[in-house]
């Protein structure tokens, strides 16, 4: 056992008069709490999913089934691991998730709940493992499944869920390969970060922080094998990405680099506010206890005050990573969850400083802002899986919809994105039949958003093909749609003449690229009274061909 820092050692040890068989039963009985815990946190996930959920796919979860459809090495925006899982999840659990639920988004987001349950026993064993404590251990998984962020990614699969357990897993096997040495260690770290590396790009941070935490504190580390044995098989990794994206333009780095800042100048120079705007939304996402705490926690813990190795990594593992977020805000704003890997040790972190408070002179006060926190955070992570409990409220604060924010909930519900797609494919369907009987001629599925295509083709019956004409329309980005070919705006000659059912509001660009197109069919979607999501559905006749097609940088 590595030596344990002064300041954290005379919390865990055994107190006086306390019998080791004491310990030892206390150790039993929280590895029981734990597994518990994880067991109802991934019962009560499947419950949610298969039999009680009011939330639709959300676009993202949408966009990556279709990928699943079409499976490769890689896609526009993300590796291909999370189009594996939920293709192998709708193998398994496709026709059961039909039959029982009447679509696809149960068995689309078991692979979350499986992340999920990964993710709080790879917690435990990072925080038993670095502290020697299951106290501790046990106190991480309470506070985790209280978390907004960490409910989310039990039931949507995105690609955070397989990132966060890739990640936290990894964490578990470079602590045991500091301490021992083994190069068993140091390869099971290296393949869960070379899979993490397949969910998202950002677990190359990983690697990187860890050389960072050596350069500047055991250099002797780096002299030996395994760390080297590690960063290849880690890196391994990028081969399928770079070899796609090689026979695909590159189009992966140009996104990426646009997402994080290769478009500053274009966006006005440096953004003096961008920081202060990141802090606020990470307040906002850690509902503001946390995030102090999670400061806090960094401050004293700061690595040139430890002896403990573990406490190092999880620092090392945090808080440059964190900073790079912030400071890349200086250059464009970025996606509130974006930073969310720096929590993983930050939790631990944040959770050890809880304990330390509780034995000084503000017990009481920590006692108290834990026990109103805890609860108003599982409260938060409530009313986000059940949104429908507060909704007539939320309408109320956000006042009556308007001509001009006809759906003026959505500004402060952000649950209001995973409503209305299966009514709006009910009436697509409508409109598809009519057409099939008048025409005899399947209409062809497009939207004026990427987020479109994907919700159409997976709740539409039959799951037809979908395609973007937003680039034309000058109201999206490129993405995986305008890689797949044929597709109407780079292969026009394919879809000469035909109707399509385009869902969106559409410019006067791709108006001309039609002989007629009708009068559009308004769908608006109300729960308990509220409209939450609006679109129209135009019936465009005679397809010609996108005259102008606005030069875009797919990076961007």
């Amino acid at each position: 056992m590595r030596v344990i820092s002064k300041h954290i050692l005379p919390t865990f040890t055994r107190p006086r008069g306390v019998r080791a068989s004491s310990i030892l039963a206390w150790r039993a009985d929280a590895d029981m709490l734990a597994g518990a815990l994880l067991l109802i946190s991934m019962a009560a996930s499947l419950a949610y999913i298969w039999v009680a959920c009011p939330l639709d796919l959300a676009p993202d979860e949408a966009h990556y089934w279709s990928w699943s459809q079409q499976l490769d090495w890689s896609y526009y925006s993300k590796g291909p691991l999370v189009a594996w899982l939920i293709r192998g999840s709708c193998e398994l659990f496709g026709s059961l998730s039909l039959a029982l639920t009447g679509d696809l988004a149960a068995a689309v987001r078991m692979p979350a709940v499986l992340c999920h349950g990964l993710m709080l026993a790879g917690w435990y064993t990072l925080a038993f493992e670095i502290y020697r404590s299951s106290r501790i251990g046990l106190t991480v998984m309470v506070c985790a499944v209280t978390l907004p962020l960490v409910r989310a990614g039990a039931i949507l699969m995105t690609i955070d869920p397989p990132l966060m357990a890739c990640w936290c897993w990894a964490l578990v096997f470079l602590h045991r390969a500091l301490l021992n040495g083994r190069r068993w260690n140091w390869l099971a770290a290296g393949v869960l970060t070379a899979f993490g590396v397949l969910a998202k790009f950002t677990m190359v941070l990983l690697p990187a922080a860890l050389v960072l935490f050596l350069m500047v504190q055991r250099r002797a580390e780096l002299r030996r094998g395994g760390v080297w044995l590690f960063l290849f098989v880690g890196m391994s990794g990028w081969l399928p990405i770079l070899l796609w994206n090689y026979q695909h333009e590159w189009v992966s780095f140009r996104h990426v680099f646009g997402q994080v800042g290769g478009a500053g100048e274009r966006s006005g120079g440096i953004q003096w506010l961008g920081p202060l705007t990141f802090l606020i939304s990470q307040a906002g996402m850690m509902l503001g206890l946390w995030i102090v705490v999670y400061l806090l926690a960094l401050w004293r813990f700061r690595p040139h005050a430890q002896t403990n190795p573990g406490v190092q990594l999880l620092w090392w593992s945090s808080a440059p990573i964190w900073l790079l977020f912030a400071g890349a805000t200086l250059l464009k704003p970025g996606q509130p969850n974006w930073p969310a890997p720096a929590y993983v040790s930050g939790l631990v972190l944040a959770v050890v400083w809880f304990w330390e408070q509780l034995e000084g002179a503000s017990a009481r006060a920590i006692r108290i802002c834990l026990y109103l926190g805890l609860p108003a955070s599982l409260f938060t992570s409530f009313l986000l899986l059940y949104p429908q409990v507060v909704r007539p409220l939320l309408a109320e604060l956000a006042g009556p919809p308007t001509p001009t924010e006809p759906l003026s909930i959505r500004q402060i519900d952000m649950t209001a994105r995973l409503a209305g797609w299966r009514a709006l494919a009910r009436e697509v369907d409508r409109v598809r039949r009519e057409l099939q009987d008048e025409t005899n001629l399947e209409p062809i599925l497009a939207g004026t958003h990427w987020t479109i295509p994907g919700e159409l083709q997976c709740y539409c019956e039959g799951h037809p093909n979908a395609f973007t004409v937003g680039i034309p329309n000058r109201s999206d980005r490129h993405s995986q749609f305008d890689l797949w070919r044929p597709n109407p705006i780079s292969d026009a000659q394919v879809f000469l003449g035909q109707t399509f059912l385009i869902v969106g509001d559409i410019g006067p660009d791709v108006l001309q690229a039609f002989d007629f197109v009708e009068q559009p069919i308004s769908v608006v979607h109300t729960e308990q009274g509220v409209p939450l999501a609006g679109w129209r559905i135009w019936i465009c006749h005679g397809f010609r061909g996108f005259q102008t097609v606005m030069s875009h940088n797919p990076g961007y």
